[in-house]
């Protein structure tokens, strides 16, 4: 993620609040109450976007983690693809034996 998008990120938040506690006084709150209010729905829209974060890095979810599971197999079928039918069948052979050693 860019500066940038973390500089607009925070101030959609930043206005946002401010549309909020605007929406609520058009329904007829007080301005403390109506501040109360934004407060409160902007902590847990935190601490839900938190919580949802934790879950990812928990689950290894994340863009990081996916990319480098992406990148590994990417470079595996590359080098299967560059394998001769020889070392395909060799590899096989090896794969087959290890099994049979994993099943005793």
């Amino acid at each position: 993620m860019r500066r940038i998008d973390i500089i607009l990120i925070g101030l959609g938040i930043f206005l946002g609040g401010g549309l909020l506690y605007l929406i609520f006084q058009l329904f007829g709150i007080n301005g403390i109450n109506a501040g109360i209010w934004t407060q409160f729905l902007l902590v847990m829209g935190i601490i839900i976007w938190t919580l949802s974060y934790l879950g990812r890095v928990l689950t290894q979810k994340m863009t990081y983690n996916q990319q480098l599971k992406d990148y590994e197999e990417a470079v595996m079928r590359k080098r299967l693809e560059e394998m001769t039918p020889e070392e395909l069948a060799k590899l096989q052979a090896e794969i087959t034996e290890e099994e049979q050693i994993n099943q005793i």
